[in-house]
């Protein structure tokens, strides 16, 4: 009988003996980006609700800025322009993307960044650093200067002086004209800030609120130009201001700077929870959670009611002329700067903010005492509490004559000339 054959071992089947095989089918993207359609998106943008991968969204980020720059005319090739720089997510921000779409579309614009320091003590200090940093990362040339410097007084002697409510006000005041006069030094032609859609949305909710209706043009306008000419004929500023940022949401400025990785400082100014301009925000960031474009439509209602204000030949609006004491661009004898720091000096923090009779009465009898007024010229009827006040502010003011504003003229001779900080 014959024996049974050995088992052995089937060969394996290869995919040349098997011949040709049908391609298995590729599994469809989730949730693809709105835009190149072959990446996942990682972001849905606040402002639309697109899903944009992150390049795309960079993409989108950029030229919207760029079309703002370009539809706006805000700049000429050659314009010498200064960045606000703070530290925070809007001026850093604003600093690499000036920079970047300066030599992506060949603007010709000469940048350098320029700081306020405004003397807050764990806060401007720390900041200053990461703008330090920017410029070294960025290689934008840096200049800082200091309220200290130019005033006198730092925002901490100041909410020393004064107390937590309205230093805003000053702070505000004190760091607009901060800005052109560092400016001025730098010999520049333009200023751009970061202030960005949400920024603007408030001011228009605030300029509202207080029935303020003719600020509305100066807050709803992407460019602004203060100028002026003194006595003797000289333009004393003609330093353009914009803001690059004005439909961008505050929102896609983070995520920017997230997904980019950039170095900005985030902690909050100490003195400003107690702002007005707080309430406003809450106010608008419960509306943007109802309606995404709650932001731009308040910005385009702020620019209709400022076309009808300017077309309201009833409406008057304040002209302008300089400071008489320091130059600055003012609609009355005194620019805001040097009245709040003449209440400063004197003791009298209130008299730049409130217009109230008892103040201007202590005021005069201050001048009076201190022999700037001529006793025919003012008659303040003051009570012994007033009076004692207004002695002190005469007393107070003349320890402090020499804290006054620079004039605009002199800031070229100024004792400690801040140094442009290059890279």
């Amino acid at each position: 009988m014959d024996s049974p054959a050995p088992i052995t071992a089937t060969p394996a089947r290869t995919v040349a003996d098997s011949g040709p095989t049908e391609a298995k089918p590729t599994k469809p993207l989730r949730n693809p980006c709105n835009l190149c359609q072959s990446v996942r998106a990682i972001l849905k943008r606040p402002k639309t609700g697109q899903q944009l991968c992150k390049e795309c969204f960079f993409h989108v980020f950029e030229t919207e800025i760029h079309n703002t720059i370009v539809d706006n005319k805000l700049f000429n090739k050659g314009d010498r322009v200064a960045i606000g720089a703070s530290g925070g997510k809007d001026s850093t921000v604003l600093a690499y993307v000036m920079k970047l779409l300066n030599d992506r579309y060949s603007y010709g614009l000469d940048l350098v960044l320029l700081s306020i320091d405004e003397g807050i003590t764990g806060y401007r200090d720390d900041s200053l650093e990461t703008v330090k940093r920017n410029r070294d990362q960025y290689k934008i040339p840096l200049l800082i200067i200091s309220y200290k410097d130019l005033y006198g007084w730092s925002m901490d002697d100041i909410v020393k002086e004064i107390g937590r409510k309205n230093n805003c006000t000053f702070c505000g005041v004190f760091r607009r004209q901060a800005l052109d006069r560092g400016a001025i030094m730098l010999n520049v032609n333009h200023i751009v800030t970061g202030h960005n859609a949400d920024d603007i949305a408030e001011t228009v909710l605030m300029n509202i609120l207080r029935g303020d209706l003719p600020r509305l043009q100066r807050c709803t306008s992407i460019i602004t130009n203060d100028s002026s000419e003194d006595s003797s004929g000289i333009e004393t500023s003609k330093i353009l201001r914009s803001k690059p940022f004005k439909y961008t949401y505050e929102k896609e400025i983070v995520m920017y700077a997230y997904f980019k990785k950039l170095d900005y400082f985030s902690t909050e100014c100490i003195y400003s929870p107690n702002a007005y301009r707080g309430h406003a925000r809450v106010f608008l960031k419960d509306l943007e959670a109802i309606r995404r474009t709650a932001i731009v439509d308040i910005i385009h209602s702020g620019e209709a009611l400022s076309a009808s204000v300017q077309a309201n030949e009833s409406t008057k609006l304040p002209t302008m002329s300089n400071c008489t004491r320091c130059g600055y661009i003012s609609s009355n004898e005194l620019c805001k700067a040097c009245l709040l720091l003449e209440g400063l000096n004197k003791g009298l923090p209130q008299l730049g903010i409130g217009h109230t009779t008892k103040i201007r009465r202590m005021h005069e009898a201050a001048n009076l005492a201190s022999g700037l007024l001529s006793p025919a010229s003012s008659s303040p009827s003051l009570n012994g509490v007033e009076a004692t006040v207004a002695n002190t502010a005469a007393a107070k003011s003349e320890d402090s004559k020499g804290r006054v504003v620079t004039h605009i003229k002199d800031l070229s001779r100024l004792e400690n000339m801040p140094t442009l900080d290059g890279v």
